[in-house]
């Protein structure tokens, strides 16, 4: 374990006291750089006054409105916001802005706190919370906003009421540049989208969205593109795939046609997003394909293709002048919705057929036309002030190979594609003012992923690491290179809640402390504590608090009766708890076990309930793949174990999906070290002799209608993402409590 490892550990073990002797969660994430808690918390109720100046800012009133809302959506507690131009000489208080802003100026000088414009530095920030006030400094505007973010993390829900914990913070980033790249969301993920930005990207110090969009914005020059976007994203769902096919079984470039969810937005609904987003000091950066991945531009405009056989062209030819005359139309009306500092134009993965290119292309260099493309955009782009940014495999022979790279299908048919520019060629044709999103950081067999950085610095470029996951090695080293100006995990599935919830947490937030902080724990310990912070992330996310916390009464439901001794030994009996809710385990223990294909006796219920919240678990690992894997139907790529079976009272049967991963895991789970190794919707409760089950809560969608019966039933025949029957597996079920009704006065009285 290297000394940041061990320095990291240490920290997440000091600070977790303050949530409990068994928690994994820290009190603020990304970990701070320098952090000391206190029991010198601030009492939350509507006594304190959030103080703005007389003159408030857009940041100071945007500060404010942040933490008003943390304090009544989350917490129902209503403080207002107070215009002062002093400090009052009674009262609690919380003051949030910049250095420069004239009532933290005099809380710092009562404090003795030290903040100016070099100390920390850009985006940093001291924050301080004592008994009688809560002061958050920036170094600037952005330092105040981050700081603002760590103060809505250390707002905890105790037996004495709502309080701030107390702490002193002084914190920084590590590295400038801090992005998350997905997809245009679809209409109906827009709310979501906005919760991810707001609720993660903010809260975890992002500062950059990578949007790619293709043609899933109303575009008015070219309406065909929306016409054949549609069409395009139709066919391939309805005939279930997720690329089309090459002329004789050739691979062919992803599709990315889950991009708007397959449909179209309109400006008005982008440049809300785009508004929306930059609030929150994030900026946007568009990502709009070119050359290859292009399917959006060539659906009604075969003329333009470079290969217009092929069943859905997807590069355009680059000797073709009108190829570019589109391009610039599209990549223009994008600007003036987005206004972006920064255009993605993509340029990876360029899949055409060699040496039987388009005839003006025919005989060619790949390679000078490649250059010649790349230089076209750039130029477009910085006659409009707009910065040019590409993923950088081309200009790599150790990625792409020299000139051109043999690939074989699997009928054993021959054939080339383009290879990488030659070091030369690099260093002549491309201007170096261009950034690089490197995706070849990873390392391979001899190491050539650190070595690709290495070439990309000695050529000139500025680079962040694209595809960036939180496994990467050496990053304290690696992230010491000046060229390496941060990284950017991404998602390349539909930008939807399930999605983002079962594929991409650990990466997002493991990246977003490898970018902000310089204390990174060790792969478990991380896997820990980001599974620690999911009842929190779930909320946030889901935009729904779960029943269980909104302090109605929880009530256990004994399933001794539906025992079986399948398994051997079912641990220990008794009573297990996660927060407020209590299980009851069974004396002896309980568990109903249900293997694959067969069903459980029902569980008789008999009652109205809010909600259902099921203690289990599967009896083996599972698999839950990448919602790529399946662009047309996201749910099954997480394996499907089996489903529980409400039967109502009126004959109405309500299913609930086990769906590994998503809210179910392996009896015994252990944090894990990478991407879905945890648990979405699903919480671990220790039950003893080394047994962890998963904690999941059911909210009943028909309140007021009587619930018969519970039963279980295992799945049959289920194909998981490859293909491969799910078998010798099974649902074990612990225990079951249930959120009874609120009660209250009958409207009739």
């Amino acid at each position: 374990m290297s000394i940041a490892a061990k320095q990291s550990l240490l920290l997440l073990v000091a600070v977790s006291a303050v949530f409990g002797a068994d928690s994994a969660r820290p009190p603020v994430f990304p970990l701070p750089q320098e952090i000391e808690m206190s029991a010198d918390a601030f009492l939350l109720d509507e006594s304190v006054r959030i103080l703005v100046p007389l003159e408030p800012t857009a940041e100071d009133s945007l500060a404010a409105r942040e933490l008003t809302a943390e304090l009544s959506d989350h917490y129902g507690i209503a403080v207002p916001t107070v215009r002062a131009g002093t400090l009052p000489e009674t009262g609690r208080v919380i003051v949030i802005g910049a250095h420069t802003n004239p009532l933290v100026r005099q809380l710092s000088s009562r404090l003795k706190v030290v903040v100016d414009v070099q100390s920390p530095g850009p985006e940093g920030y001291v924050l301080q919370v004592g008994g009688q006030a809560v002061l958050v400094a920036g170094s600037d505007e952005a330092g105040a906003f981050y700081g603002m973010q760590s103060l809505r993390q250390l707002v905890a829900k105790g037996g004495a009421g709502v309080a701030i914990r107390g702490a002193k913070i002084r914190d920084w980033p590590h590295k400038p540049f801090r992005a998350v790249k997905l997809y245009l969301p679809g209409r109906d993920n827009i709310a979501f989208f906005k919760r991810f930005v707001r609720e993660f990207m903010a809260l975890n110090k992002y500062n950059r969205l990578m949007l790619e969009t293709n043609a899933a914005m109303r575009l008015d020059r070219h309406p065909e593109l929306n016409a054949g976007w549609i069409e395009f994203a139709r066919d391939l769902t309805l005939s279930r795939r997720d690329r089309p096919a090459g002329l004789r079984g050739e691979y062919v470039d992803s599709t990315h046609y889950d991009t708007g969810d397959g449909a179209v937005l309109e400006k008005e609904e982008v440049a809300d997003l785009v508004r929306w987003t930059r609030q929150f000091h994030i900026d946007v950066i568009l990502e709009l394909p070119s050359l290859t991945h292009s399917y959006y531009l060539l659906t009604r405009h075969r003329e333009l293709a470079e290969m217009p056989g092929v069943e859905w062209p997807d590069a355009y030819c680059p000797s073709n002048p009108k190829s570019y005359e589109l391009l610039f139309d599209v990549i223009d009306e994008y600007v003036d919705v987005i206004k972006p500092d920064w255009i993605n134009v993509g340029k990876d993965e360029w899949r055409i057929l060699l040496p039987t290119a388009c005839p003006l292309c025919r005989g060619k260099d790949p390679r000078e036309l490649f250059a010649q493309d790349v230089r076209k955009i750039y130029a477009h782009l910085k006659q409009r002030g707009i910065g040019t940014i590409i993923w950088g495999d081309h200009l790599l022979e150790s990625v792409r190979g020299e000139l051109m790279s043999e690939q074989t299908t699997r009928a054993g048919h021959k054939y080339y594609w383009p290879g990488a520019l030659t070091p030369d060629q690099v260093r002549e044709l491309v201007p170096k003012d261009i950034m690089i999103a490197n995706w070849m950081w990873r390392a391979g067999k001899k190491g050539e992923g650190e070595m690709n950085e290495v070439r990309l610095e000695e050529w000139g470029f500025r680079q962040f690491l694209g595809n960036f996951t939180a496994g990467i090695h050496d990053w304290e080293r690696r992230s010491a290179r000046a060229s390496v100006i941060g990284g950017a995990p991404s998602s390349w599935a539909a930008t939807t809640e399930l999605n983002f919830g079962k594929d991409l947490l650990y990466d997002f937030l493991g990246c977003a402390n490898l970018l902000w902080s310089k204390h990174w724990p060790e792969a478990r310990e991380l896997g820990a504590a980001i599974q620690a912070m999911m009842p929190d992330l779930r909320q946030r996310l889901s935009g729904r608090l779960a029943p269980s916390n909104a302090g109605d009464k929880i009530v256990p439901v004994s399933l001794a009766a539906q025992s079986t001794a399948g398994l051997g030994p079912a641990g220990r009996g008794g009573a297990a708890t996660l927060g407020s809710i209590k299980f009851d385990l069974g004396e002896p223990a309980a568990v109903v076990r249900t293997p694959l294909g067969a069903a459980s006796p029902p569980i008789e219920i008999g009652k109205d309930l809010t909600s259902i919240i099921f203690l289990h678990a599967s009896e083996k690992p599972a698999r839950n793949d990448f919602a790529y894997r399946y662009i047309y139907n996201f749910e099954d790529t997480a394996d499907l174990l089996g489903h529980y079976e409400i039967l109502y009272e009126d004959g109405f049967v309500a299913t609930v999906p086990l769906r590994y991963g998503v809210n179910i895991l392996e009896q015994g789970w252990k944090p894990g070290n990478g991407a879905q190794t945890h648990c979405y919707r699903a919480d671990p409760v220790a039950c003893g002799d080394d047994k962890v089950f998963f904690a999941y809560e059911w909210t009943n969608p028909r309140l007021g209608k009587v619930i018969r019966s519970i039963s279980v039933k295992g799945s049959s025949g289920f194909k998981t993402s490859y293909g491969k029957a799910l078998v010798d597996n099974g649902i074990l079920l612990k225990a079951i409590s249930v959120v009874e009704p609120r009660p209250g006065r009958d409207a009739r009285d």
